[in-house]
């Protein structure tokens, strides 16, 4: 006889567990860890040389709109692939559908081309 509600023990006893890992954690971090650091310890350090650049490192904005290029044209294949799937089951209406979302996407692309987007300078 299958008793309601038993499989959720195990995930309650998992969420107390975690729960309960993270408050000892951060309570180890508290008593072990010193309160009131130096200055020097307090600098960032890395691979044993100071740092001597700015910790925020700058992108050009070609970087972004590339960023951007590549979301769109993923998306793309986000909604290709179940179109794909059914393709059999949506008939005219689906095929038109697709055809003018590519010409939109053919469109963009043209577009990012002319202005010089794609260009790897």
């Amino acid at each position: 006889m299958h008793i309601y509600g038993e499989n959720w023990v195990v995930v309650m006893f998992m969420v107390a567990a975690a729960f309960g890992m993270g408050m000892l954690l951060l309570t180890l971090n508290q008593i072990m860890a010193p309160t009131k650091p130096t200055k020097v310890k307090s600098e960032p350090y890395e691979s044993g040389m100071p740092g001597v650049s700015p910790a925020k490192a700058r992108f050009t904005p070609r970087f972004y709109v590339i960023a951007m290029l590549f979301v769109v044209f993923d998306i793309e294949a986000v909604f290709i692939f179940p179109w794909a799937v059914n393709f059999d089951s949506l008939g005219l209406f689906g095929y038109v559908s697709m055809v003018i979302f590519m010409i939109l996407l053919l469109d963009g692309y043209i577009y990012a081309w002319k202005k010089g987007a794609l260009e790897w300078v």
